[in-house]
């Protein structure tokens, strides 16, 4: 499924007492729990080779609760199987707690803001075309410039980037369901992160949780040097979780 700009909202959701979290276990996986859907999406790219939306892959049946691998070693992936304990797997969170907002560096343009976190970056690459998201921020007082720099921000997997309106005020988001998805990326040859979508919470092995957001990308392949989030090791590690999409 392609990720459209839906209506404006913030970019960080409002707390609620949602039935669906993600709780991360101490160098153990993530316990997803209250029946969120989980999928595959593969990267599709233009004539270019540059990704511009996502395909549907594989669907898992509907459970309350699973397990995700987050050490990268499972034999049954993307479900956990013990492994993390026979590879002494070392998972501790070293990521920030500061909100967006609190790091995230802004790109003014004359119609839309941009803002920017860059350690949130998990390579996915949507915005590279056509000079950049950024430069076409700086450009959006043209009306292509402005739609393209958006459809970039917001097929963003991460939300390191966010567009804002600067009329509004407002963030632009993708109007996303509550789902969990794993992305695969055949240009790359790569299994890349777990996406969070839609405002899922996440709690960490330390039973605090962190900011919730509309766009979460969490690593599955173990090397992050930002965990739990996706930094784009599985881009220089190879990660592969046995997906035929990126064998072709």
């Amino acid at each position: 499924m392609a990720i459209r700009p839906g209506d404006s909202k913030d970019a960080a959701v409002a707390p609620t007492k949602p039935a669906f979290k993600v709780t991360i276990t101490q160098n153990g996986p993530y316990l997803v729990s209250g029946s969120l859907p989980l999928k595959k999406e593969i990267v599709v790219p233009d004539g270019n080779g540059d990704p511009i939306a996502y395909r549907d892959g594989e669907e898992y049946p509907d459970k309350e609760k699973y397990a995700l691998c987050r050490c990268g070693k499972s034999g049954g992936k993307p479900f956990c199987d013990g492994a993390h304990d026979r590879v002494r797997f070392n998972g501790t969170e070293v990521a920030t707690t500061a909100h967006y907002q609190q790091q995230a560096v802004a790109i003014n343009g004359p119609e839309l803001l941009l803002t920017d976190v860059k350690k949130l970056c998990s390579a996915a690459r949507f915005c590279h075309p056509d000079g950049g998201t950024w430069e076409l921020t700086q450009g959006s007082d043209d009306p292509w410039a402005k739609k393209q720099a958006i459809r970039q921000a917001c097929n963003c997997t991460s939300g390191r980037l966010v567009i804002w309106d600067r009329k509004t005020g407002k963030a632009v988001e993708p109007d996303l369901d509550p789902t969990i998805s794993l992305i695969e990326d055949p240009q790359k040859k790569v299994s890349g992160p777990i996406w969070l979508k839609g405002g899922i919470p996440l709690e960490s092995s330390r039973g605090t949780t962190y900011e919730i957001r509309n766009r979460v990308t969490l690593c599955r392949c173990g090397g992050s040097r930002n965990i739990p989030f996706c930094d784009g090791t599985h881009c220089e590690n190879g990660f592969d979780d046995g997906d035929e999409s990126i064998r072709k």
